[in-house]
């Protein structure tokens, strides 16, 4: 079969999702049974892969449903146990006296605390804490999730203590003779210089195109949230935005360059929320009292702002309660998504030891592993039993909180139940009686034949559509660094940078991936409206890869 041919195939499940929940707004409970089906007939009748691995691989993503599934009721018993506590109150009180100003409250919680989470836990993790936790300190559902998703691109290609880097483009292309020529790197010290020397690479292109997404992020919320719907209200604080941007991209750079892609994420944010707070708090760059803005009354909100959790309105019958008491649950949060993630720390290996291992499902080559106890969920569910004995939580309290997160979790499994094996099925289509690439690989050989000399400015847009496929910049990452390197070196351009345009790209497909934004919208009851999430997500995600295109292609052919 024509190359191009085989690539428009393996491109319909993404038309498929594109139309029916992007374009007619389908719910994703609906879109993405359609989309299963779609993955299933073209391995089985195309690409003729065995059915034993069609079963197999679909089996693997109930395990990761049920994984996801498990995150997600963990955050929202985690918020549910706060607003009962009167945790959230005291929450909302203290980002007011940072700034009332919704715009400071979304840079401070999404960006700089939503990159923290992602330096430290990755893996669609910053949404599970930083949406709930946006819905409980009074924004619309919508808002919450557009922000929760928008912020996953700039921290994501160093998250979870630079797993796509350490692992995703490491496994992509070690051992390859081309590779090893190209590099030099022939003894594991070399090779980590290697590695490292692609993550500065893609530090810096972050660093140039992710300077400016806190400024993004308010310009979307007050063009689709505020009451006079304008890009300007957002605008009008691009003082405080980009500073915000520089006090997380600069030490995130730095980082990068001198300690390697562990921490960029994780210390950037970090010495960013230090700075932007401390600014904040004196006034530096805040709007003026006067300029204050806000979402319109409760009220005026049309009705696919709102999810059905309601956590804006906290408990008042709650005693007064102390930030450090109300904060201490997200702090041990953070403390302990990062110490078990560290490399080098045992705590992480301690916790993996506790593993369900299948190594060859059905016989099929897949294997299926889950680490419950290194499950981000685990940590939420011990926090919010921690939160309920620390801020005197009633029992009829917590049997509510248990109630309403078992009851939205629940909601959400009917989306994710057919997202993620359609994913599994796509990712596992190789080695079929046909003899074809696996699907990702097919689509991506059929747009390098058409991009040519100019696919530098493609690179990125295939790292997004992986991770837009696959929900996650590793995977993204493993899939698609080799060919990247090698359609680098055919077209005579550094593939180093090639590599480093497929990793920029994959973190910004997260911005967009259907099953983060299922998630993500499962943890304020918003599901049925994930394309509409998508709609307005998906100008991020152009933004940044014709960004990161532009720039790689001038660094490439020009400079």
């Amino acid at each position: 079969m024509p190359p191009l041919l085989l690539s428009a195939l393996a491109l319909v499940p993404i038309a498929i999702v594109a139309v029916f929940l992007v374009v007619l707004r389908w719910p994703a409970s609906r879109a993405m049974p359609l989309c299963y089906v779609a993955v299933v007939l073209l391995a089985l009748g195309i690409w003729r892969t065995p059915a034993i691995q069609v079963v197999a691989a679909s089996v693997n993503g109930l395990v990761i449903t049920a994984t996801i599934l498990l995150i997600i009721f963990g955050a929202i018993l985690l918020l549910e146990t706060l607003r009962e506590s009167g945790g959230l109150h005291a929450m909302r009180a203290g980002f007011e006296g940072i700034s009332p100003d919704r715009r400071v409250q979304t840079i401070v919680v999404a960006w700089l605390f939503g990159s923290f989470i992602e330096g430290a836990a990755g893996f669609g993790t910053p949404a599970a804490v930083c949406v709930p936790l946006l819905a409980g300190l009074g924004f619309p559902a919508m808002a919450a999730v557009v922000a929760g998703m928008v912020i996953q691109s700039t921290p994501v290609s160093f998250g979870a203590v630079g797993t796509p880097i350490l692992i995703g483009i490491n496994q992509g292309l070690a051992g390859d003779a081309a590779v090893i020529a190209h590099s030099g790197a022939t003894d594991p010290a070399a090779w980590a210089a290697y590695l490292a020397s692609i993550g500065v690479k893609v530090a810096t292109l972050h660093g140039l195109i992710g300077t400016f997404i806190p400024l993004i992020l308010v310009c979307l919320l007050t063009r689709f949230f505020g009451e006079k719907r304008t890009l300007r209200e957002g605008f009008a604080v691009w003082r405080f935005a980009l500073f915000a941007g520089l006090a997380m991209t600069i030490p995130y750079w730095l980082v990068a360059r001198f300690l390697g892609p562990e921490f960029p994420s994780l210390a950037g944010s970090a010495i960013g929320m230090l700075l932007v707070v401390f600014a904040a708090r004196r006034g530096w760059f805040v709007p003026k009292a006067d300029e204050t803005w806000d979402f319109p009354a409760r009220g005026q909100w049309p009705a696919d702002w709102s999810g059905s959790i309601e956590t804006a309105e906290p408990d008042s019958q709650a005693a007064p309660m102390s930030q450090l008491k109300a904060w201490t649950p997200y702090l041990l949060v953070a403390l302990l998504l990062a110490a078990t993630r560290i490399r080098d720390w045992p705590f992480g290996d301690w916790l993996k030891a506790v593993s369900l291992e299948v190594a060859d499902l059905f016989g099929s080559g897949i294997a299926v592993s889950v680490q419950p106890l290194y499950l981000p969920s685990t940590v939420f569910l011990l926090i919010a039993l921690f939160a309920a004995w620390w801020h005197g939580l009633s029992r009829d309290g917590l049997k509510r909180a248990w109630s309403r997160a078992g009851r939205t979790t629940l909601a959400a499994s009917t989306a994710l139940i057919f997202t993620v094996p359609m994913v599994q099925v796509f990712l596992n289509t190789g080695g079929g009686a046909a003899g074809y690439e696996k699907m990702p690989i097919a689509l991506a050989t059929g747009i390098a034949d058409l991009a040519g000399s100019g696919w530098p400015f493609v690179a990125p847009l295939v790292g997004g559509l992986g991770a837009f496929v696959a929900g996650s910049n590793t995977v993204s990452n493993m899939m698609f660094a080799l060919f990247q390197f090698g359609v680098g070196q055919r077209i005579g351009a550094d593939p180093d940078w090639i590599v480093a345009l497929q990793a920029v790209g994959g973190a910004a497909g997260n911005t967009i991936c259907v099953h983060n934004v299922v998630a993500a919208a499962a943890t304020v009851g918003l599901l049925g409206k994930e394309g509409l999430v998508i709609r307005r997500t998906l100008v991020v995600f152009v933004y940044y890869a014709a960004l990161a295109g532009l720039l790689g292609y001038a660094i490439v052919w020009l400079f």
